[in-house]
């Protein structure tokens, strides 16, 4: 039986509201653990005076240089000893989790029967990093917790200066969005850079974020140095059969308004249907697709950017296309410097469908950390290097030629420069003939 609790009347406040409260969980951790009692008490104090009481300091694994996040009170007595004592130390242990996210339920029992023995109970499945946040370890029983954990096959995930811990969807194991296989770039791409995980040398943290498709689950465009995003580049698929199930059921009104006139680039068009007119596929990138007998929908692709909108709609009914691959995008960060960036597009396509394929995608992720490990300042993130030294430095750095489908951000400038458009037109030209 744990010591008697705390009073805690703010924490309490928050068990009032109409959501679930953490403060409920740790209540009923803390009816077995004294370590939870006073975690709590500490907690209750940093509400009332509004500061915060954890320092950090240097505690990690034998053979690792992060993934442990250190935390030691600052709330003490007028003698030195702290306040709380029984939570005087509450490190955290980052753990990488499997690609996809997967986990049997004999796992999660046996992880957090790890906890109990040798932290305090509280785990967090996902915490901001991506890692699974085993929260709340003395210093004496990290390296035990860290050992049962290493031996059930989980590893420590990044902190520091260093790549940090890779997140990807659940993708191609059960969703039909997918358009590469997400947790074998995943983990391709984690095994060649695991020393950089564990022995921190870089200026500063570096993501990897890996989604199977536009909808960006893993929210890699916002969130990570080097997203790799799954897209298409031939005629997106239809269904008549499910088109017209579709319409069946929701009518003119919801096609028009939340498919047709929510197509950012008016990529699609309702076309009424002439007699003699079977439905079919017309010109070279035209999608088109019946709905009923008197209307159908038309799509330019040329003109799609995939933003996957009518196909969340109309799934089923509107799919991918099969040439299917990934858009790499590099520098998305959240704020910290010069402010929130999203990732700039670096590879418009690449395939990854064979070994070579996934190879090359290594290949690019590590001659972006080594031009990163080279050029950035300290504490600066790859897009904040490249608004410093500028994109076409950063891609002549790694390798690779400007293309016009490198886009940061939409055009808030009318004005174009013209000079040297035709050789540019025919570099261009020439460069696709040659693919």
């Amino acid at each position: 039986m744990a010591k008697k609790p705390h009073d805690t009347p703010m924490l309490d406040q928050l068990e009032g509201g109409p959501w679930p409260s953490f403060v409920t969980g740790l209540k009923r951790l803390a009816k077995d653990k004294d370590y939870m009692v006073d975690l709590m008490g500490q907690l209750e104090t940093s509400y009332q005076t509004k500061k915060g009481y954890w320092k950090g300091g240097t505690i990690g694994v034998y053979g690792y240089g992060g993934g442990v996040i250190p935390r030691f009170t600052e709330l003490k007595n007028d003698q030195g000893e702290a306040v709380f004592p029984d939570a005087a130390e509450f490190h955290t242990l980052r753990v990488m989790p499997p690609a996809g996210m997967h986990y049997t339920t004999s796992v999660l029992r046996k992880m957090c029967d790890i906890w109990e023995e040798h932290g305090s109970g509280l785990i967090a499945f996902h915490g901001q990093s991506g890692d699974i946040m085993f929260q709340g370890a003395k210093s004496d029983k990290v390296q035990d917790a860290f050992d049962a954990i290493n031996e059930l096959g989980f590893d420590l995930g990044g902190a520091g200066p260093a790549v940090r811990t890779s997140m990807s969807c659940v993708g191609a194991a059960r969703c039909e969005q997918s358009c590469f296989d997400e947790a074998r770039a995943h983990r391709q791409v984690i095994n060649t850079f695991l020393d950089d995980i564990h022995r921190p040398a870089l200026p500063y943290k570096f993501k990897f974020k890996f989604s199977g498709c536009s909808n960006d689950c893993m929210n890699s465009i916002q969130r990570s140095d080097m997203a790799v995003i799954g897209t298409w580049r031939d005629n997106m698929r239809t269904d008549e059969v499910l088109a017209r199930k579709w319409f069946d059921k929701h009518g003119m009104d919801e096609l028009v308004n939340n498919v047709v006139t929510r197509c950012p680039t008016k990529t699609i068009t309702l076309k009424q249907i002439k007699t003699g007119d079977d439905g079919a596929k017309v010109g070279q990138h035209i999608s088109r697709v019946k709905v009923s007998d008197s209307h159908a929908l038309e799509i330019d692709n040329s003109n799609c950017v995939r933003c996957m909108h009518c196909i969340n709609v109309m799934t089923g009914a509107l799919a991918h296309g099969t040439d299917t691959g990934a858009t790499i995008l590099i520098g998305g960060k959240r704020t910290l410097k010069i402010g929130d960036l999203m990732g700039t597009v670096i590879v418009p396509f690449m395939p990854l469908k064979t070994d070579e394929d996934y190879e090359a995608l290594v290949d690019l992720g590590q001659r972006t950390i080594d031009f990163f490990a080279e050029n950035a300042l300290e504490h600066e993130r790859t897009g904040e290097m490249i608004e410093r030294i500028g994109l076409i430095n950063f891609l002549e750095g790694i390798g690779i030629e400007v293309d016009p489908n490198m886009v940061a951000t939409p055009r808030t400038n009318p004005y174009v420069r013209m000079d040297g458009w035709d050789d540019e037109v025919e570099r261009i030209n020439a460069k696709k003939a040659a693919a």
